[in-house]
């Protein structure tokens, strides 16, 4: 279930870029929601490939509320991750991310990560300062760059970029803050394509995140994503080769989306 929050949530690489005809990063500051709003609810489940056959490993749920914050309006948004009985007897996962977002930036302001992985626990509570360009976080102050993001709200973040604007081939940067450091990332901008998951089929938009290479992904552009080709830009599938295996992650449910998901070509099985 790590895999799933890391493969969801994580798309994190390690190599800036300028590069003529791209954008800079902070020209997505100050970007609009129009892709989702509060009280969606989404369903994920993660399946893992080791033999030549996936096995469903876990599952994970992402709400977002209204809420307020420091006397602003924020989007509360979780992502509730947990392994299913059979896979806690080799490796029990219990993880909860959260973010508050200001509904008028779309930046965070406070992101809690609380982890339960095989028995390591990680806590960290990290309030940002959009302003003063810094994030106090359970062990410091760090500087941070003008419109950071956190894991989480980069995925709704994410959401609202108008993949219109892009060629194929083209990067989209982004700067994240993640264990106390700043990373400067990208997803590469793949297209449009019909693709088929376990929920049913769909127009999807595709795009690659630049990963890390650590202990269990491989680095460089190995992950592939893919977002509903409507206003509502839902994930419906991340796939990614892992140091033993592959794991693929779907979405299974939804509730109360922004818009009609018009992407939607048939549900599997009618």
């Amino acid at each position: 279930m790590n895999i799933f929050l890391k493969a969801v949530f994580l798309f994190t690489g390690l190599f800036t870029f300028t590069q003529q005809g791209q954008p800079e990063s902070d020209t997505f500051c100050g970007i609009k929601n129009t892709a989702f709003r509060a009280g969606e609810a989404v369903t994920m489940k993660v399946f893992y490939n080791s033999l030549g056959m996936y096995i469903g490993a876990g599952e994970a749920t992402f709400t977002t509320s209204l809420e307020r914050f420091n006397g602003k309006t924020v989007y509360h948004c979780v992502g509730d991750g947990k392994s299913y009985s059979f896979f806690d007897n080799f490796f029990k996962v219990r993880d909860r991310y959260e973010s508050y977002i200001d509904t008028a930036t779309m930046l965070p302001l406070k992101f809690i990560r609380n982890v339960d992985e095989g028995g390591y626990k990680i806590y960290n509570n990290v309030t940002f300062n959009q302003g003063a360009g810094t994030a106090v976080s359970t062990k410091g102050v760090f500087k941070t760059p003008t419109c950071i993001q956190d894991v989480v709200s980069a995925m709704y973040y994410a959401r609202n970029i108008n993949f219109d604007k892009y060629k194929p081939g083209d990067k989209i940067p982004f700067d994240m803050f993640l264990d106390d450091e700043v990373y400067h990332l990208y997803i590469r901008y793949i297209g449009k394509e019909e693709v088929k998951t376990r929920y049913g089929k769909f127009r999807a938009i595709k795009f690659k995140p630049l990963l890390i290479k650590g202990t269990m992904f491989q680095g460089g552009e190995k992950m592939t994503v893919w977002v509903s080709d409507d206003p509502n830009h839902l994930v419906l599938r991340v796939e990614s080769p892992i140091s033993v295996g592959s794991v693929k992650v779907d979405m299974y449910g939804y509730k109360n989306l922004r818009y009609p998901l018009t992407s939607l070509i048939s549900i599997r099985g009618k």
